[in-house]
């Protein structure tokens, strides 16, 4: 199979679909790869790394959709993709589509495969995909946290580990999952006083164990939310229901209650987001402030730490990407359920029902359909 990886093109993307290890992977296993030119110069992935791999080098991104039968990528695919993406031709990418109305009218209509990292699944019913991105979202949420919570940058100006004589920092973090429990772990490494609120009493007893005394888990009724809400510096929003759009746990009346400059990172942004008040941002504009509350929702934030996140993506990536290129999509997915729930759109029809009922859209079921 003619695999292709484009540039990334979203605001300050640059991770790459696949590292020059990886290539070198998909040649030996008898693939032809086509890389746009510079796709991961950016971090240090040299075209000439990607020909001593294998690969050959496209001089853009139309040429790469043009010829390849399957496009391997981070980000969801933008307008200017959407138009060059044909009939047949596997999108195998992060997509988040329960949040995205329009990117899945144009996934429709090009009657592409589009395959979602976030919903292929491993027998432990976790997601193998989102997991590496999940893990560097919710470690980068405390740093960012910590950033925007700078008086020069419109937070309270409190220092999360405080220092002998003065309180520390209180962080929330909604959800103990993995964005959740990687989020705790950095919040308690900087000295923070940490609660952690979960619905599922066996992850907070797992919590429970893990964290000890360093860290509170309980349960997160509408009043624990609350309470702990209105006393938190930095809320971490870490809820996430398998590709469908994230419940709204702090409301705008809420958001009005808390400490002025206080700061709210939203991890659940690419499914819609998990606070009220939340609206996507970008690397480029990461933050704005509402009713005096300072809101971080950027879309790619792993996007930040692109090396790293590249490579700990590729890893989970590899397996399924081989799968698809060596049996086609169709073997493949028979093959193995656990990428078949990765299937969200097939030739105009959305066989994801999370997506499907977030979208009042059909719903069709993907053995069938295959």
């Amino acid at each position: 199979m003619l695999i292709g990886i484009p540039k990334e093109i979203k605001d300050h993307e640059y991770r790459v679909g696949a590292t020059p290890a990886g290539v070198r992977e998909l040649v030996n296993a008898g693939h032809k790869v086509l890389v746009q030119k510079d796709a991961g110069s950016a971090i240090d992935f040299s075209d000439d790394q990607y020909v001593k791999a294998g690969a050959k080098i496209a001089a853009n991104a139309k040429e790469v959709y043009a010829k390849a039968e399957m496009i391997l990528k981070v980000k969801e695919p933008q307008k200017s993709e959407c138009d060059i993406i044909r009939k047949g031709q596997i999108i195998f990418s992060y997509l988040h589509l329960a949040a995205e109305p329009h990117l899945t009218k144009m996934l429709i209509k090009s009657g592409c495969v589009a395959i979602a990292f976030e919903t292929v699944t491993a027998n432990d019913r976790s997601l193998p995909l989102l997991a590496p991105m999940s893990e560097v979202a919710g470690k980068l949420s405390i740093q960012a946290g910590a950033t925007a919570l700078q008086k020069a940058n419109g937070g309270r100006g409190i220092l999360l580990g405080g220092v002998p004589g003065v309180a520390r920092g209180k962080v929330l973090i909604l959800g103990g999952g993995v964005s959740g429990t990687n989020a705790a772990k950095v919040a308690i490494g900087m000295g923070a006083e940490v609660v952690i609120l979960d619905k599922s009493l066996s992850r907070i007893r797992y919590l429970c164990d893990i964290f000890g005394n360093s860290a509170e888990a309980l349960y997160a009724s509408l009043e624990n939310i609350e309470k702990y809400a209105l006393e938190a510096d930095v809320i971490v929003g870490a809820v996430l229901i398998p590709g469908a759009a994230a419940p709204k746990l702090i409301t705008a009346k809420m958001v009005k209650k808390m400490k002025k400059g206080a700061v709210m990172v939203d991890i659940s942004i690419d499914q819609g987001g998990c606070f009220e008040t939340s609206k996507p941002t970008s690397h480029s504009n990461p933050t704005y402030v509402l009713d005096g509350i300072v809101h971080y929702c950027v879309t790619n934030m792993p996007g930040a730490t692109a090396r790293t996140s590249t490579q700990a993506l590729e890893n989970s990536t590899l397996p399924f990407s081989l799968a698809l290129a060596t049996k086609g999509y169709k073997k493949a997915m028979s093959d193995d359920k656990h990428l078949l729930a990765g299937l969200n759109v097939i030739d105009g029809k959305v066989t994801y029902k999370a997506v499907a009922e977030a979208l009042g859209l059909k719903f069709f079921d993907a053995e069938k359909v295959i």
